[in-house]
């Protein structure tokens, strides 16, 4: 499995960069996890629309999904229209894109993209990816998904607060992509629905991941400083997610 990694900035993109997106490529199968803002345009330049396999959309913050709307004008306004690959999306994504597109844009979006619920319980099929939801902690509903393809595992939390359940997402897989937005300690008080970079080694090191990559950046942080950070609390390889990184996992 490759992954190549589309987008990494969090919040909005920091200059030459877009937010949250990433492509998952086994053989000729193309899966896509996020599609934030500037993302499409990175995507279309790898992998035209028509040749996607399946979008998997971790939750209706616009830095995680605003670019289906760029992909919904893509496959309808082509000559002819494009069939829509298998995306999965939560209705709070469908509403949030939809509305893009004016009243009735929610309706819209039903009934010309192959819109699907999120794979939970049970992995599911698509192409040769297997695919698997975790619930996570954020500030709206999220879900990290678990990818395999070829006995090879790639984990991503989407984003992501404390929780014992990024372990099951994450437990021994080839590579957890991991969001990392923090650099100082998070607040000890009230709620957490994002991750120190801290943290997410050690995630990595209690999950007994093969290697971490860091994602997810605050716009005009040092990149660096969160490597640090990681490595001390994980032990094992920490890669920094760059737009146009590929990562042969195997």
């Amino acid at each position: 499995m490759r992954v190549t990694v589309l987008g990494t900035s969090g919040a909005w993109p920091a200059a030459g960069r877009a937010c949250s997106g990433y492509l998952l490529e086994s053989g000729d199968a193309r899966l896509v996890l996020d599609l934030g803002f500037g993302v499409l345009p990175r995507l279309l330049e790898r992998c035209p629309a028509a040749q996607l396999t399946a979008v998997f959309l971790s939750h209706a913050h616009a830095d995680h999904c605003v670019d289906l709307y760029g992909l919904f004008r893509a496959l309808r306004l082509s000559t002819p229209p494009l069939p829509s690959p298998p995306i999965f999306a939560s209705e709070e994504v469908v509403q949030r894109v939809g509305g893009l597109d004016g009243p009735g844009g929610p309706d819209r979006l039903r009934r010309e993209l192959d819109l699907r619920p999120l794979p939970g319980g049970d992995p599911l099929e698509v192409g040769p990816f297997r695919l698997r939801a975790f619930e996570l902690p954020h500030f709206v509903p999220n879900h990290g998904v678990r990818v395999e393809a070829k006995g090879r595992v790639v984990a991503y939390t989407g984003d992501t607060g404390p929780s014992d359940r990024v372990l099951d997402l994450a437990r021994d897989a080839d590579l957890f992509l991991c969001e990392a937005t923090f650099q100082t300690p998070p607040p000890e008080q009230g709620p957490r629905y994002l991750l120190s970079a801290t943290e997410a080694g050690e995630y990595a090191r209690a999950a007994g991941v093969r290697q971490l990559m860091l994602t997810h950046f605050w716009p005009g942080e040092d990149r660096s400083r969160s490597r640090v950070l990681a490595a001390a609390a994980y032990g094992g390889p920490v890669s920094i997610a760059e737009e146009g990184l590929t990562v042969d996992v195997g």
